[in-house]
């Protein structure tokens, strides 16, 4: 579905953040969406805002500015405010043309007749041509003569309805990821305080002005003749006493001196209450907000602390879980499963390919395997970081997991990106038969043994070849490490004696059928001596037969002898 069917664009640049887009133009799951709201015509857009955003300041900044300097609004601002409302008359226009969202079905109507009826019917039409008409140059035009009446001037107030827009936009800039939440939201909180500002100031030196006695006011007290002087003092003097007053500073130097100003103070202080509570509010959450991680830092280590004391753990236990800690916090936003858990498994599964795939492939355990194979093992895998000195792999501990080194070093061997640790445990199901720690800060991924087990049986070719190369893992261990693992020992002494009776069996039973075979020439052509003895049974026990055990594993499980002690192992993985 293309979304530039959606939106009104400047020109034909595409949508980049779906963000900027409505979410009600979103189809609801389950729905059917026709082709008419797939393919909407090309004038059915939603407002851009931002195209007009400027045109919309300054109607906020001129409405209060004229209504307090009024010789402004018949002077040089005047060209300004026709061309400022010949923009908004187009936008009307416009709007005839613009889809809307029938909240009946959530389907876009572009039908020009419905637009227009749905508009024309609402407020916004009435409030929108209020706002856009030139009041005063058409009751010049149809009499002849300018007015200066204060009725035209509280007439351009309309122009604050514009005002909606900006709204509208800081809404969509506050969900826009691409724009720092914290500076949309100190944006909006100063456009806020600069309007009441602004707008308290002009309406006060209104209020001066209109006085029967000037002399009798808060600024003719200070500027005497303060109507013959320049806008620009008036201004000024203006936003001086609404800081002072809205910041609650009361210097006393400019005050009210009649009633009409004292009411006005009055009602001006008491929307400062709400303003200021509204803006130490909105502050106060970005910086709790920008804090809190720092916050849930120290209160988990403390509790940490408190635990390791309680438990008189070991300096170096303590050193361990301290770092980790820390670590977690510190890398939070690389963590896979934090960042990847609220997307779709086939997104999290590809983002998984992009990254381990080709690392878990030169694995020496699935050098040869499908890759089908790999595609299913990484979409399971699961990242973590790990410290410097810190254990990841404790000896006689279940095997549960066997890791792949990402980046970083291990103090066991000298590892390189791509060797594995803990795997010798998971696939001889053994107690891990050494500790793992890493040297330096490491990032390895890990996978269950059952996890592995159950991804391993439908691949019968893959497991053999897994076997076959962790074989060959061990025949390549040195003596030191052979040592520590004893039934590993015992392991390659058992395959090298199976090969050579093999090999023996092999020899002694050809010969032994050339010469009690009178028929030479009937001989069959099979050599292999495997393929003509009688299948051997056994029984397989998940311990010692001679252990006494209750539970699934006491029962015995009869099948027939393996060719191999490789075949025995995937044989005795899958009933154990």
């Amino acid at each position: 579905m293309s979304l530039q069917a959606l939106v009104r664009r400047r020109s034909s640049g595409e949508i980049r953040n779906l963000t900027t887009v409505s979410s009600s133009l979103l189809p609801a799951f389950g729905t059917t969406t026709d082709e008419r709201y797939l393919n909407l015509k090309n004038m059915s857009s939603l407002p851009m805002i931002a195209d007009i955003v400027a045109l919309v300041v300054y109607s906020a900044w001129a409405s209060p500015f004229e209504l307090a300097f009024r010789e402004m609004s018949i002077g040089p601002l005047l060209i300004a405010d026709l061309v400022v409302d010949v923009f908004f008359a187009v936008d009307i226009v416009l709007t005839f043309f613009v889809a809307y969202l029938d909240k009946s079905t959530y389907f876009l109507v572009d039908n020009h007749k419905k637009i227009a009826i749905r508009y024309v019917k609402k407020l916004h039409f009435a409030m929108d041509v209020a706002s856009t008409m030139p009041f005063q140059q058409i009751y010049q035009i149809i009499t002849g003569k300018p007015h200066r009446n204060e009725f035209f001037a509280f007439l351009n107030l309309l122009r604050l309805w514009r005002l909606r827009r900006v709204s509208q936009l800081f809404s969509r800039i506050e969900k826009d990821t691409r724009i720092s939440y914290s500076v949309a939201r100190f944006s909006k909180l100063i456009c806020v305080t600069l309007f009441a500002v602004h707008s308290a100031g002009c309406m006060y030196f209104w209020l001066a002005v209109h006085h029967k006695t000037p002399g009798n006011t808060w600024i003719g007290k200070q500027v005497e003749d303060f109507k013959h002087r320049s806008i620009s003092l008036g201004y000024t003097y203006s936003m001086y006493w609404s800081i002072v007053t809205l910041t609650t500073v009361g210097y006393g130097d400019l005050h009210a001196e009649n009633t009409t100003e004292k009411a006005f103070n009055i009602l001006y202080m008491l929307f400062n209450i709400g303003l200021t509570a509204y803006i130490i509010g909105n502050m106060t959450n970005l910086v709790v907000h920008s804090s809190i991680r720092t916050i849930a830092m120290r209160d988990a280590f403390n509790k940490m602390l408190q635990y390791a004391s309680k438990s008189r753990l070991p300096e170096g236990l303590k050193e361990q879980m301290l770092a980790h800690l820390q670590l977690k916090f510190k890398t939070a936003e690389l963590q896979q499963e934090e960042v990847l858990k609220g997307l779709p498994k086939a997104i999290r599964s590809s983002i998984a390919q992009h990254l381990f795939h080709n690392i878990v492939a030169n694995a020496y355990l699935f050098n040869g395997v499908s890759d089908d194979f790999v595609t299913q093992l990484v979409s399971e895998m699961k990242a973590e970081y790990y410290p410097s000195k810190v254990d990841i792999v404790l000896q006689n501990e279940v095997p549960a997991y066997f890791y792949i080194l990402v980046s970083g070093s291990v103090l066991l061997f000298k590892l390189e990106p791509g060797d594995m640790v803990g795997e010798i445990g998971v696939m001889l199901n053994i107690p891990q038969p050494y500790t793992v720690r890493s040297r330096r800060l490491s990032q390895v991924i890990r996978i269950s043994h059952q996890h592995f087990k159950e991804m391993v049986q439908p691949f019968t070719d893959d497991g053999k070849t897994i076997i076959s190369n962790f074989i060959q893992f061990l025949k390549g261990l040195n003596g030191e490490v052979l040592e520590e693992i004893p039934c590993v020992t015992e392991l390659l002494g058992d395959l090298h004696d199976e090969h050579l009776t093999q090999n023996e069996g092999t020899h002694d039973n050809v010969s032994g059928y050339h010469e009690d075979d009178p028929y030479e020439e009937g001989r069959a052509e099979n050599t292999n001596p495997v393929s003509s003895l009688v299948p051997v049974r056994v029984k397989i026990y998940g311990h010692h037969p001679n252990e006494n055990k209750m539970g699934n594993g006491a029962t015995p499980k009869l099948i027939l002898l393996p060719n191999s002690v490789e075949d025995l192992f995937k044989v005795a993985g899958l009933f154990i």
